[in-house]
């Protein structure tokens, strides 16, 4: 439906996908005039509904007068600001904020907030697991498919958010402070929607500007440039780190079997064999910021342990599928970039054949060069990507370009001999040939376990 000429103020909600409509319907709730639009058509599922509720809704199209007379434009994380509509409206004085500071506007509970290029939702839900064996209620939200503004119309109280951030909700962030935030790692990613690196590393490292002394910010230690990034804060550090080189003072020390905790209340090295959801040093990573999280927050270090323990590896995360005839089969579909193949690669020693391609985002797949000569004995080259891996690896790994997941994993599994390990670890977005990463991870599956015995 096209939107009548609006007497009132609005808020104009740009694009329908989860956190869209949400933030349409949270904004209505509290009585504001909403419009809301996406160009996609086939939102027009949820026209209906929002139109129950008193939301206007431009469907299909953008109207740049809808824009114009706005009072706030209100854009979804997945929506570029350089859009032609967004950027016209906005030189003509419309202002515009983010859902990130609407939630920061209503909510009332502490956060902990988790950025980083990889590991978000992995530390995300494990924080979860944590407070849970602690007692407490947390709401776990945000990036990970929630929308935070979900808590804030729900009847379930929550006693604490635990939100994973992406650097595209920070982008137009003045209000967001949380109460702890965890920083991961920062590596290449997005350069597709980022002038260049700086921009992207400047994003993830803004979730801490607004923080005071009474905050906490847990954060990786080899991260680039961390020296004189901390120097800019206010809040209270602490650092985790994997290399025996950088030690920290206060936060946590990795080992290979182990997380040596060390805090003012807490001084504790935690064993990590058992552990076998959270296999990798990218895990151990994971699991002492999550540690560090709780513990900046105030919960106890027994409880935390605990919830620990009831942790499950999440899907199209270095999971495994099955094992055929000694060939062993991975799915790491979420990894959309190049830092996160590393990452999945230096779980294995040799003998693997992977799964590379898609979409690319300024993708450098050089930068992969290093770990394929040691670890990888074919590549299956997939989607739009296939020619430049193609030319990347040539005088690295033999290289086979396929044109379907049927054919990769067919040729994968012809390729393989025993103690093999197929992996899917794409290194690039999915959109290319799935409507998601998941979409794409569960199509591996599917021909995975389609395969019989040879």
């Amino acid at each position: 439906m096209t939107v009548k000429k609006q007497t009132s103020p609005y808020f104009l909600v740009i694009g329908l996908g989860t956190s869209g409509v949400s933030m349409a319907r949270f904004l209505r709730s509290k009585g504001e005039t909403v419009v809301a639009t996406d160009i996609d058509a086939s939102r027009m599922n949820i026209e209906k509904q929002l139109n129950k509720l008193g939301i206007q809704t431009e469907i299909g199209f953008h109207n740049q007068q809808t824009f114009d007379q706005a009072e706030i434009l209100v854009p979804s994380p997945g929506i570029p600001l350089t859009n032609a509509f967004i950027r016209t409206a906005v030189k003509r004085g419309v202002k515009m904020t983010s859902e990130l500071d609407i939630f920061t506007r209503y909510n009332t509970l502490p956060v902990i907030a988790i950025t980083g290029t990889n590991g978000k939702t992995t530390t995300t839900t494990l924080i979860g697991e944590m407070l849970k064996g602690c007692g407490m209620n947390p709401f776990v939200g945000g990036n990970i498919g929630t929308p935070l503004v979900d808590q804030l119309m729900a009847k379930e109280k929550a006693d604490v958010v635990v939100a994973e951030i992406s650097s595209f909700q920070l982008d137009i962030s003045t209000l967001f402070k949380p109460t702890v935030g965890v920083l991961l790692n920062i590596s290449e990613d997005h350069l597709d929607r980022y002038e260049n690196y700086g921009a992207y590393e400047a994003s993830k490292w803004s979730m801490f500007k607004r923080q005071e002394s009474c905050d906490a910010a847990v954060i990786n230690q080899s991260i680039k440039g961390i020296e004189k990034a901390c120097q800019k804060l206010k809040s209270t550090i602490f650092t985790f780190s994997s290399s025996s080189d950088i030690p920290t003072k206060q936060g946590a020390n990795i080992g290979s079997d182990y997380i040596e905790i060390i805090t003012k209340t807490v001084h504790k090295k935690i064993p990590t064999i058992g552990l076998k959801e959270l296999h990798g040093t990218h895990n151990r990573e994971n699991m002492a910021a999550a540690v560090l999280a709780c513990l900046a927050l105030g919960a106890d270090i027994t409880g935390i342990l605990k919830g620990a323990l009831t942790f499950k590896n999440l899907a199209h995360r270095m999971e495994h599928i099955k094992t055929i005839d000694q060939i062993s089969f991975y799915d790491d579909s979420k990894a959309t970039n190049t830092d996160a193949v590393v990452r999945a690669l230096e779980c294995f020693k040799k003998n693997v054949i992977l799964i590379l391609g898609g979409r690319e985002k300024n993708t450098d797949f050089s930068l992969l060069i290093k770990e394929v000569k040691t670890r990888v004995k074919t590549i299956i080259a997939i989607g739009e990507s296939k020619e430049h891996i193609k030319d990347t690896f040539k005088n690295t790994c033999r290289v086979l370009a396929v044109k379907t997941m049927e054919e990769a994993v067919h040729t994968a599994f012809d390729c393989a001999v025993a103690q093999d390990i197929v992996l899917l670890s794409p290194a690039c977005a999915s959109f290319d040939m799935y409507e998601n990463y998941a979409h794409r991870g569960k199509d591996f599956a599917t021909h995975v376990n389609a395969l019989g015995n040879r």
